[in-house]
C-alpha cells in the first residue's frame, strides 16, 4: 500500500485519531476517499481527451511513456533484451591474436596507420 509497511500505516491511523478525534475521523476518511476518486476521474478524463484529440496515429499512446524511466525501458532496454535473447542469429568468433610483447625501456612502440 503506497510503499508503507504495517507499522507506518498504524502510525498514520493513530495520528489521524489524535488530529481529527474519533467523532470526525469517519467524515474525514469519506471526504478523502471522495477527493481521491474525483482526482482519479479527472486524470482518466484528461487522458481520454488527450488520446481522442491526438488522432488515429497515436491510438496506442500512453502518457506514462513520457516518464523518462518508462521511455528508456521501452525504447532502449527492451530492444537490448530482445537482441540478447534472440538466438536465431549466429555470431562468428573473431580470431584471437597473440598478445604483443611488452616494450622494454627506451623502445618505441610500433606505428599503426589504421589506428590514427
Amino acid at each position: 500500500m503506497f510503499g508503507l509497511g504495517w507499522g507506518e500505516a498504524l502510525a498514520l491511523v493513530v495520528i489521524a485519531l489524535v488530529v481529527f478525534g474519533p467523532e470526525k475521523l469517519p467524515q474525514a476518511a469519506s471526504q478523502a476517499g471522495r477527493t481521491l476518486r474525483q482526482l482519479r476521474q479527472m486524470a482518466n478524463n484528461a487522458k481520454a481527451d488527450l488520446q481522442a484529440n491526438m488522432g488515429p496515429e497515436f491510438a496506442n499512446f500512453d502518457p506514462a511513456d513520457l516518464n523518462p524511466k518508462n521511455f528508456v525501458r521501452k525504447h532502449l532496454l527492451d530492444d537490448l533484451e530482445k537482441d540478447w535473447n534472440d538466438t536465431s542469429t549466429t555470431t562468428v568468433a573473431e580470431p584471437v591474436s597473440a598478445p604483443t610483447p611488452e616494450l622494454g625501456v627506451g623502445e618505441i612502440p610500433p606505428y599503426d596507420n589504421e589506428a590514427t
